[in-house]
């Protein structure tokens, strides 16, 4: 078997001097909607022998993001007892990509996404023992949201980082977005990049990110990207925009927030630039057992932004699992600590 065979045959993980692979890892293929080709990766904890884990954090990355930029907090949930199921979505990662190009971040429809998740959760069931977390991170954490209200009942509670709910628009309306977008659309061209800029991932510097305040996570980034373009995203196409659109406003149906059961943690950035956190809080409080968590000077990211902000993610992952798979046998339900949070719509236009 030669490389590229050995290659199609297995789905690597692609690990850099210090950011490598936690151990009791493994990657594999699955069949998403369409018959489309996706990587997932199952990790179990090395350090337990007598011990059963404690449960499955099954974790869904952001847009551009693969299976790798989480290294380290899969070796944070793997200490702490847990396995993990991890995913690239299609479209990037080692997934298939949508568009001859590979660089641009495209999508579709909304159902896709959705029916390749069930199929993930589907085909790894039986390597995944229960209870279930959910944790998601922007595009993925607005795409579990919209799973939970589809009616899947197989997790325990969720906890999602700065949800894709509304996405901010510059200095344009919402209103103007949508219909430069459906014009584009309706003119053929959604798979253009949006406003022609490819943003090419190569050229970035941490100066100019908007999505940690780390440099030390930053950089490993950067490293892993290098040593393996193939990971690579560019910026995404109307296409894209028209996808995340729809996705959040799906999401944001109070009747549609109501039906969801179980509790439900929102970590948002304080200082997020990407996506608008009244609306995440918002959202909240219309979750059947919600709460909302702000991260005072948190960009985007607070999964790899600086420790005493990472922290507070943590300390909602930690109390997420102490209430569902308890150590003793008995957890305060984490929704008793609902804080309140704003009644009115926010204004995004």
């Amino acid at each position: 078997m030669n490389r590229a065979q050995a290659f199609a045959a297995n789905a690597p993980l692609m690990g850099v001097p210090g950011a490598s692979s936690p151990p009791g890892g493994k990657g594999e293929w699955y069949r998403g909607a369409g018959g489309m080709r996706l990587r997932a990766a199952v990790w179990k904890p090395s350090h337990l022998t007598a011990e059963q884990p404690r449960g499955t954090v099954v974790l869904s990355p952001g847009r551009t993001e693969p299976i790798e930029k989480y290294f380290e907090v899969i070796g944070n949930f793997l200490a702490r007892g847990w396995c993990v199921l991890t995913h690239d979505w299609r479209g990037q990662g080692l997934s298939a990509r949508l568009l001859p190009d590979r660089l641009k971040g495209h999508a579709r429809a909304v159902e896709e996404f959705l029916d390749d998740y069930g199929r993930l959760l589907d085909a790894f069931e039986d390597q995944c023992p229960k209870p279930w977390i959910m944790v998601g991170h922007s595009m993925g954490a607005c795409l579990n949201l919209l799973t939970l209200e589809a009616g899947e009942t197989r997790f325990s509670g969720a906890v999602l980082s700065s949800p894709m709910l509304r996405i901010k628009t510059g200095k344009r309306s919402m209103w103007s977005v949508k219909l430069a977008v459906r014009w584009s659309i309706r003119h053929g061209h959604a798979g253009d990049y949006l406003l022609g800029d490819p943003d090419d991932p190569f050229d970035h510097t941490f100066a100019e990110d908007a999505l940690t305040s780390d440099e030390t996570r930053y950089e490993m980034w950067r490293q892993q990207l290098y040593a393996c373009p193939h990971l690579a995203i560019g910026g995404p196409t109307y296409g894209w925009l028209a996808f995340a659109l729809d996705a959040g406003e799906r999401a944001l149906k109070p009747k549609a927030l109501k039906t969801v059961k179980i509790p439900v943690a929102i970590v948002q950035a304080d200082a997020d630039d990407v996506v608008w956190k009244q609306t995440a809080r918002w959202a909240a409080k219309r979750l059947g057992r919600g709460r909302y968590v702000e991260v005072p000077g948190a960009k985007h990211e607070v999964i790899m932004e600086a420790d005493p902000m990472r922290a507070v993610f943590l300390d909602e992952f930690d109390a997420m699992g102490e209430y569902v798979s308890p150590p003793k046998g008995i957890a305060a339900d984490p929704s008793a600590r609902v804080e309140d949070v704003t009644e009115e719509t926010p204004s995004v236009a």
